[in-house]
């Protein structure tokens, strides 16, 4: 008879419990109440990654995000272990902790409602069904292909490096030219192919953007900051030398 007395009390604390999370969270890292409009603009001051920043205890460098008409889609440009997925992850988790109710780590966020966040991120194969690397990574882009509207947000993390390097860029530069152009969605891509930092040339709308990092004597410093303009190099060689490939 109690039953449904049981269940009432039950989503009663833990929908308690999770509004107390959001609010000790907020409380312990200096989060921000979001705003919302209907511009679809993806306004950001101060972002951080709300899991990473834990992790730096402090050390974190906070970033900006501008998502707008102008700049619908940015071509996000920088060495490995400069920062470009940590960003891309970050402006993710603040549109989504605003959307499910919690403040978010940033200095201030006005963001719109988004339908659903796409991502195509990492690499992973699926052997046991006969799926390369690369096939994954297509299926997924596909999917966001299809799927994506203009109220999307969209983050792409190296898309096309798995298979020839012309036909990679070459599925890069389409998928591109896609998301802007057909669906409308706001997007965040970020590559090693330099080559498509050509693309704010031929289509309004799309920019070019870098993780900043510094060529020195003892090699690359990383600065872990965003800032309009392409890569000033490919540093390839330099993150090769950090993990120690023998010099030969």
């Amino acid at each position: 008879d109690q039953l449904s007395y049981l269940r009432k009390t039950a989503y009663a604390l833990s929908y308690l419990d999770a509004l107390y999370s959001f609010a000790h969270c907020a409380y312990e890292n200096n989060y921000c109440i979001p705003t919302f409009n209907d511009n679809r603009d993806v306004i950001i001051q101060g972002g951080r990654h709300p899991v990473v920043e834990q992790k730096l205890e402090g050390q974190f460098v906070s970033n900006n995000a501008a998502l707008t008409d102008t700049e619908s889609l940015w071509i996000i440009t920088g060495p490995n272990m400069g920062g470009k997925s940590t960003y891309l992850r970050q402006v993710a988790h603040i549109c989504l902790l605003a959307q499910c109710g919690s403040l978010v780590p940033a200095l201030r966020a006005d963001v719109p409602i988004i339908d659903r966040i796409f991502t195509r991120i990492g690499a992973g194969d699926n052997v046991a069904e006969g799926k390369s690397t690369f096939l994954v990574e297509m299926e997924e882009t596909a999917v966001i292909c299809s799927q994506a509207t203009k109220n999307s947000l969209v983050i792409l993390d190296e898309v096309g490096r798995g298979t020839s390097t012309f036909d990679g860029l070459a599925i890069a530069h389409a998928v591109i030219e896609y998301i802007h152009s057909v669906i409308g969605a706001r997007c965040l891509f970020a590559t090693h192919y330099h080559e498509l930092t050509k693309l704010p040339d031929e289509h309004a709308g799309i920019a070019n953007y870098h993780m900043v990092c510094k060529k020195t004597d003892g090699g690359i410093a990383f600065v872990h900051r965003i800032e309009p303009g392409t890569s000033q190099g490919r540093f390839g060689i330099d993150v090769a030398r950090l993990a120690q490939l023998p010099p030969q």
